[in-house]
């Protein structure tokens, strides 16, 4: 079972009230705190995720006004996809670390993964939080992707591929690891929704609604192989 840390001392916003952040129609929330574990589990379950604010110079907090979230029965699967899967290998939780690592090579277009939140999310798995989800190739680590597990939540952070194919398929083993009796409640959040994510079946929730399913995920246990 994960250790619960120490609580944080810092307090999130409110993301009922209207004005948070400024305004409705606002994503960023919240400027500063830190990236503690006791920070970053009370951050999942206020629905907020942080972000490296690098022109600010502080840490940026979110919670799109537009969710992006994969309906566990929602996944989009082509026969190509189907074929990739056959071919690779899943593993879950045993090069965490080289997960994220991959997740934040500085090569990568918009890559925001630096050293601190490395560290944190490090952090996070060792205490029983943060989880990876990996395919592998002829014993080859070869995609991959990284998020929290808070009871019924899965929080999705990143992922990466060295072959065609490779993260797709380790969505796919994500989603055979939530798909159980609690399916129907379970949360696979993925932040926003973008073109090539909508491609996979990602669907966005207004917010009031996205922390109405919050709300009821974190009652809900963990998947088994993480309780």
């Amino acid at each position: 079972m994960p250790v619960e840390p120490p609580p944080t001392p810092w307090q999130f916003p409110d993301l009922n009230n209207r004005e948070v952040g400024g305004g409705p129609h606002d994503d960023l929330v919240a400027i500063g705190a830190d990236l503690e574990p006791g920070t970053l589990l009370e951050a999942y379950r206020s629905g907020l995720f942080p972000m490296p604010g690098e022109r600010i110079g502080a840490l940026t907090w979110w919670s799109p006004v537009d969710r992006g979230v994969l309906p566990l029965d929602g996944l989009k699967v082509s026969r190509s996809l189907a074929r990739s899967a056959r071919r690779m290998e899943l593993r879950v939780d045993t090069r965490f670390d080289e997960v994220v690592a991959a997740c934040g090579d500085p090569s990568r277009d918009g890559g925001w993964i630096d050293e601190h939140i490395a560290t944190a999310y490090s952090t996070l798995h060792r205490l029983g939080w943060a989880h990876s989800v990996e395919t592998w190739v002829d014993g080859e680590l070869v995609g991959g992707l990284y998020g929290v597990a808070v009871g019924g939540l899965f929080a999705g952070e990143s992922m990466f591929h060295r072959r065609t194919d490779a993260s797709k398929v380790a969505l796919i083993g994500l989603v055979e690891l939530l798909t159980d009796g609690c399916a129907g409640r379970r949360l696979l959040d993925v932040q926003w929704q973008t073109p090539h994510l909508a491609s996979l079946g990602v669907v966005t929730l207004p917010r009031p609604r996205y922390l109405d399913r919050l709300a009821e995920a974190l009652t809900l246990p963990l998947p088994e192989p993480w309780r």
